[in-house]
């Protein structure tokens, strides 16, 4: 039988497809699909999402609150853990429950219902899981996270903001008043 690769500082990548959860004895651990080989962490999922937001330079607990901020939902909330490099994940339940697995919306291909209470996922790279969430409720969260990107990529497009802000709103504070070459935020408004 071969050993499982376990990787003690696995951190989410471009690469990750899902990370399920995978009890074992009294302990629940992580079982994370990657495109290149499967392996095994001693971390809980959600502890995994919350060090590789960290390894951006966020807390969980921020995206979390970004997201629910741009897209107005407050449960089983889709992050971004860097949207430079997609890292889009969804929760399949409340991230405190055992059960609770996260899927990388963008290397999930299809999925279709196994029963009431599972889903059968393809992936991108023709792996599959089963997963223990109902089809509606992963359709669900599939649509909230491409909101959310479609939401951070507007955002993006508008220099940051939510919505189109005009050149005169956008100076700093900070040049209000500079002694050194006396112009004043009043001088450079021109509308």
């Amino acid at each position: 039988m071969v050993r499982p690769d376990i990787n003690e500082e696995y951190l989410i990548s471009r690469s990750t497809l899902a990370i399920l959860p995978m009890e074992y004895g009294s302990k629940l651990y992580s079982q994370i699909y990657d495109l290149e080989y499967d392996q095994f962490s001693p971390s809980k999922p959600l502890e995994l999402i919350k060090m590789s937001c960290r390894s951006f330079c966020s807390s969980y607990e921020g995206r979390k609150e970004g997201s629910r901020q741009l897209i107005g939902f407050t449960h089983k909330i889709p992050i971004t853990i860097d949207s430079t490099n997609m890292l889009y994940f969804f929760p399949t339940a409340s991230p405190l429950s055992k059960r609770c697995a996260w899927v990388s919306h963008v290397h999930v291909l299809h999925y279709e219902k196994v029963d009431a209470a599972n889903t059968l996922v393809y992936f991108r790279n023709k792996k599959t899981a089963i997963l223990p969430v109902s089809a509606y409720t992963f359709e669900n969260q599939m649509l909230r996270t491409a909101l959310l990107r479609t939401k951070l990529m507007q955002n993006k497009r508008n220099g940051g903001y939510g919505r189109t802000i005009s050149r005169s709103r956008q100076i700093s504070k900070a040049s209000e008043h500079s002694p050194d070459y006396d112009v004043s935020h009043d001088d450079l408004i021109t509308e």
